[in-house]
């Protein structure tokens, strides 16, 4: 691939990185709950992995065009997002954790962020919708091979972006406390609003 399709690629997908969502909720909920925020990150990076895989391999155009498969897939990921929401919402962040009960519940926290990048519709539709603008059939490049470079570039940005969302909430909210569990209450909102809004879409569409 050429440099200036790669550097048209980055820059229409910086801008959806940029735009907050649940990943960012997620990531500032986990930067505000937790002495690390990598697991949380880590877990999201892991569920767009599943995506990257899933395209190098051509399996998603099958899912993509199954109207089926993805309404339960909205449906599922709207549910999931609520529930994490709700769960936010109930128990806002606290900035003192104990050290011991943080490293035994990283796991599920990274499973959470594989549950929220991995049951988003939006992005098994980004890499469909998206990818295939930038993608030269003519290329020496194999398809599967750029496929997989622009999934590791988007797997890339999110994770810088993410990192810094998480570390810059915990870090400016440190001595905050109110304004910890006022941006961690947002967050969790959030969450409530992107999985009602997908509900509303499947519901009323």
């Amino acid at each position: 691939m050429d440099t200036t399709t790669v550097a048209a690629f980055l820059a229409v997908d910086l801008l959806l990185v940029f735009t907050p969502g649940a990943d960012w909720a997620y990531a500032i909920s986990a930067g505000l709950r937790d002495r690390s925020v990598v697991p949380a990150v880590a877990g999201l990076i892991a569920g767009y992995a599943g995506y990257t895989l899933l395209a190098v391999a051509g399996l998603v155009v099958i899912v993509a065009s199954s109207t089926t498969v993805l309404t339960v897939l909205t449906v599922a990921g709207a549910a999931y997002l609520m529930w994490l929401g709700w769960g936010v919402l109930r128990q806002p962040a606290t900035l003192a954790a104990d050290t011991e009960t943080v490293s035994h519940s990283r796991w599920q926290v990274a499973l959470k962020g594989v549950g929220i990048s991995g049951l988003n519709p939006k992005a098994l539709l980004l890499y469909f919708s998206l990818f295939p603008q930038f993608i030269d059939s003519a290329s020496s490049w194999p398809v599967a091979a750029q496929t997989g470079l622009l999934g590791t570039l988007h797997m890339t940005a999110c994770a810088v972006v993410y990192l810094a969302v998480g570390v810059l909430a915990r870090t400016v909210l440190t001595t905050r406390p109110s304004a910890a569990r006022a941006v961690t209450r947002v967050s969790g909102a959030m969450m409530i609003l992107i999985g009602g809004f997908l509900l509303a879409e499947q519901l009323l569409g």
